[in-house]
């Protein structure tokens, strides 16, 4: 025990000693300076420590530079202008992000987000030349949140690809991008987007102060950050939005909410954001009032249909015969003449067959993915009806709910979607009705208690607020949608003059 408390402590004191060492100032001697920023990052075989006679050695990390930047822009300029100060070299260098540092720690941290440190014998400060590599992913159209009528591009994994694409949108000097840093081992970058005078103070700095108290070792994509930030954790619904469409989350930026992107995520965070939400799609903007009303009433529909369906059959069939309409008592009877199981056993092993085929065809490449998906569910459907294992209604009925899933645009609601169905179906399977009313009672409690920034989850609907009724289940015409909506508490209350345009006032046209 004494030899572990011993190891213990001398482990503390070297992480201690190799803190102050990587927090001291930059020695004017190369030798010593070059030493301590290979103990600093353990004398990693990627560093690069290239001399300049007769006095200039830079640091780098291999692959995390651009190299033709170095070379035409770094290596050619120095070797121009021998002999120079730290100082001077500021006015010479032709990059955009140059500047002095006199910390080791500091320095050797920014060397891992691709500068170029340039230290000069005989000078306590150096310079940090800002040029790392711009590899990543070309854009694409959105793969999950694909669209008719509207942009057909996506973010990818790049942070300043995916902030250059807001810009594009919203060319606002207003717009802020608030640089934020998560995760002791990994100092992932985040950026935190809101437009100044639209967005609440309050809800800027409740989302800023969430950010930096995370003690966290990584966030290594926005769905692990929306997880820690959000107001409860250990609920099955998600309280933000992740979305891979910059005008979605631009018309979200224009509403009063805020954004966070993170750096290696081609997905964004948006908050706050309600229940309602997440079964609205940005095409419901690009429509017409009219289709896009249409288009909401049958994806909310959808919605109650793929959860209670199923359950409703298994409650029927189980305890309420006299629910069942005389027409139908013989299709079904003759349906389930030769199925040896309970309909409650029947629902789940249908509905676990299903997420089966869905996951599979997930996890498989695209092409075979497809291929099993509907291959896969024509012939275990029309197999498990020939060998009496199910009833063709039950099939038609688990297919429909499991289709209508598929209509919410939101992915993290639509698993949400996917899994309450078998809570829901075993309650029916038990108590019946009765059983699903409880299920539905519980699912209200729990979407009532929840919210998101702070901002209630289950608005306008409760508390009431009649004027952003407007655009939630049905969407009015935009004249009469000028509001922003009052969860977000904006500052900025109307996003354009509720006056609609009137024919009358044009000018005449000369014929």
């Amino acid at each position: 025990m004494s030899e572990k408390k011993s190891e213990l402590a001398s482990t503390q004191q070297s992480s201690a000693i190799e803190s102050d060492h990587t927090g001291s100032a930059v020695s004017d001697s190369t030798d010593e300076f070059i030493q301590s920023v290979r103990d600093a990052v353990h004398n990693t075989s990627d560093l690069v420590v290239k001399s300049i006679p007769p006095n200039l050695t830079l640091f780098y990390i291999d692959n995390l530079v651009d190299n033709q930047t170095l070379k035409q822009h770094v290596l050619k300029e120095l070797l121009k202008y021998p002999f120079q100060s730290p100082q001077y070299m500021l006015s010479f260098l032709s990059i955009p992000q140059v500047k002095l540092e006199g910390e080791t720690g500091k320095a050797v941290r920014a060397m891992m987000d691709g500068t170029v440190l340039i230290h000069v014998e005989g000078y306590t400060q150096v310079v940090l030349a800002n040029i790392p590599t711009t590899e990543s992913r070309a854009l694409s159209a959105p793969e999950m949140e694909s669209q008719v009528i509207g942009a057909q591009v996506a973010f990818n994994e790049s942070l300043s690809t995916n902030i250059s694409l807001i810009r594009r949108y919203i060319k606002n000097p207003n717009l802020c991008n608030e640089n934020l840093e998560v995760g002791k081992q990994t100092k992932t970058s985040i950026a935190m987007i809101f437009i100044k005078g639209v967005a609440s103070e309050e809800m800027v700095n409740t989302l800023r102060q969430r950010i930096t108290d995370l003690e966290t070792d990584s966030a290594l994509d926005s769905s692990i950050l929306e997880q820690m930030i959000d107001d409860n954790s250990l609920s099955i619904f998600p309280q933000m939005l992740l979305t891979e469409r910059p005008d979605k989350l631009c018309a979200e930026l224009l509403n009063g909410k805020l954004g966070l992107i993170v750096d290696g995520s081609s997905l964004a965070i948006v908050c706050p954001h309600t229940f309602l939400e997440f079964f609205q799609s940005q095409e419901d903007q690009n429509l017409r009032w009219q289709i896009a009303t249409f288009v909401r009433l049958l994806r909310f529909s959808a919605v109650v249909l793929s959860v209670f369906l199923t359950p409703m059959y298994v409650a029927a069939l189980t305890y309420h015969y006299e629910v069942i309409p005389q027409t139908l008592v013989v299709p079904l009877s003759e349906s389930r003449a030769l199925v040896p199981f309970p309909p409650l056993f029947e629902a789940l092993l249908l509905e676990m067959i299903i997420e089966l085929l869905r996951e599979a065809g997930v996890r498989l490449p695209s092409k075979v993915g497809q291929t099993i998906g509907i291959v896969g569910g024509i012939v275990i459907g029309t197999a498990a009806v020939q060998a009496g294992i199910t009833s063709n209604i039950l099939i038609i009925i688990i297919a429909l709910g499991a289709l209508s899933s598929f209509t919410t645009p939101s992915y993290m609601m639509g698993n949400v979607i996917r899994l309450i169905r078998f809570p829901l179906i075993l309650v029916a399977g038990l108590w019946g009705f009765y059983g699903i009313m409880l299920g539905f009672c519980c699912i209200m409690i729990e979407l009532l208690r929840q919210s998101s920034l702070g901002s209630p989850y289950t608005a306008p609907f409760y508390p009431p607020r009649l004027i952003d009724w407007r655009d939630s289940l049905v969407r009015l015409p935009l004249p009469f949608t000028f509001k922003r909506p009052s969860n977000t508490r904006p500052e900025d209350k109307n996003k354009y003059e509720p006056e609609p345009i009137n024919p009358e006032n044009d000018e005449q046209k000369v014929t």
